[in-house]
């Protein structure tokens, strides 16, 4: 399908509270007036930024995925957004995909933050994934991933990047200038979802949270307090013809991702 609607959510989160964040976005979706077919999450949406792993972190057939797959039947729309998830005796810092027939994807975030000592807690992902949904090619990311170019790189494979996060105030004209960034190189539409508020941890949150187009120009932009609900609908045309208008790809540098 040529357009893709898709629903931002962003919101301040509960500290630690699984279920309290999950009632809170459900009655936040119950104002989406119009089909839409992709709904984000922030980054651990269901805890705010916790290093509290062990008590907190669910399987993948737990309550918080369980209910993703409920959102997703519901609005027979996708949904997106990272918990805590437990492997064995490994904790990932997961960003679900969940398409409204109950196919689960996900991507386990590569960079993990060590100023917040992500890196002690988590195991980093090594894998790039880009779900394939309703004709649209869509690379999931999360947070500090965004300041990594390499990895978020357009090899012709994506429409659409995605970056959920817990991304601090102080460092707002960072998540605006580098989503802008990784749209216009990359000649892909970019979503990034924020949550707002302070955490746990007495760290405030710049919400903030937008869709750019291929051009660099944005679409949609969330205020950098509170609860907004935004909303967009992005075009496959636009985006061919802006890539035969403009084919930088055609000059990108050939290289090899090492790990």
């Amino acid at each position: 399908m040529d357009e893709l609607k898709i629903a931002l959510l962003q919101k301040e989160l509960l500290w630690e509270d699984p279920a309290g964040n999950r009632s809170n976005f459900e009655r936040m979706m119950s104002s989406l007036n119009d089909r839409v077919d992709l709904i984000l999450l922030p980054e651990m949406f269901t805890t705010g930024f916790t290093m509290n792993a062990e008590p907190l972190a669910e399987t993948m057939n737990g309550e918080s995925i369980s209910w993703m797959k409920h959102i997703a039947s519901a609005f027979q729309a996708a949904v997106a957004g990272s918990l805590i998830v437990k492997e064995g005796r490994s904790y990932f810092n997961r960003l679900l995909f969940i398409q409204p027939g109950g196919e689960v994807q996900h991507y386990d975030k590569r960079h993990l933050f060590p100023l917040g000592g992500e890196d002690q807690v988590f195991c980093a992902g090594e894998d790039q994934v880009v779900v394939s949904f309703r004709g649209w090619r869509i690379r999931l990311c999360i947070c500090y991933d965004l300041r990594f170019p390499v990895w978020s790189r357009n090899r012709q494979d994506t429409d659409l990047l995605i970056y959920a996060a817990n991304w601090p105030a102080s460092r707002q004209l960072v998540w605006d200038t580098l989503l802008r960034a990784r749209a216009i190189e990359n000649q892909v539409y970019v979503a990034g979802v924020n949550r707002t508020g302070k955490d746990g941890m007495d760290t405030n949150h710049a919400g903030a949270s937008q869709v750019i187009g291929p051009t660099g120009e944005p679409i949609v932009y969330a205020g950098k307090e509170g609860e907004e609900l935004l909303c967009a609908t992005l075009s496959l045309t636009s985006l061919k013809k802006v890539r035969e208008k403009f084919p930088f790809g055609n000059a990108a540098d050939a290289f090899e991702l090492f790990r």
